[in-house]
């Protein structure tokens, strides 16, 4: 997204257990949001240890249906679960980004969308997922909206870049505002 937006960086993939660290904060009574801004920013933080004077930017994405958190589906049977739990109903994706440097929070932006998936026929999700093959998996609730994932819905309200994944535009403002984009 970054690279897209004209944006030089770097993948540099932090060693972040997430499924643990949602267990924690769920035993914790935690809500999805700060689930989303603790994931961002410990995935930044651990870029961070590595880039010393370097803006690390991390970014996570919760979905939260009906009070279930969903993940990314690991398999077909998981992305097929996941879809008919979505079918007709209106769901909420939280995206977060923090920027730090130097083991240093210098910003954070947690956002959110509603997303109303129509009703699902079992035939339609198979040929969906056919469809979709490994790429069903790459993200929470199986689809991408920027792709055949559009023929999932009825109504969105929220921002497309939240949905893709991070408030970019929020943070591109916080980029320009220290000299890293042009302004």
């Amino acid at each position: 997204m970054l690279e897209r937006a004209g944006i030089a960086c770097e993948t540099d993939i932090p060693a972040v257990d997430e499924d643990e660290v949602k267990q924690a904060l769920r035993s914790e009574g935690a809500r999805p949001d700060d689930v989303a801004a603790t994931l961002a920013e410990l995935k930044a933080q651990r870029v961070s240890r590595r880039w010393q004077g370097v803006f690390a930017i991390g970014a996570d994405q919760m979905l939260e249906c009906e009070g279930q958190w969903l993940d990314k589906p690991v398999d077909r049977a998981g992305a097929a679960a996941s879809l008919r739990l979505l079918s007709g109903k209106t769901h909420r994706l939280i995206s977060a980004v923090s920027v730090v440097c130097d083991n240093r929070q210098l910003w954070h932006h947690i956002d959110s969308a509603k997303l109303t998936v129509r009703p699902l026929s079992d035939a339609f999700i198979d040929s969906y997922l056919d469809q979709m093959g490994d790429a069903a998996f790459s993200s929470v609730g199986a689809y991408q909206l920027e792709g055949l994932g559009a023929q999932l819905f009825t109504k969105i309200e929220g921002d497309y870049f939240t949905i893709l994944g991070m408030p970019l535009l929020p943070l591109l403002g916080f980029l320009r505002t220290h000299s890293v984009v042009p302004a």
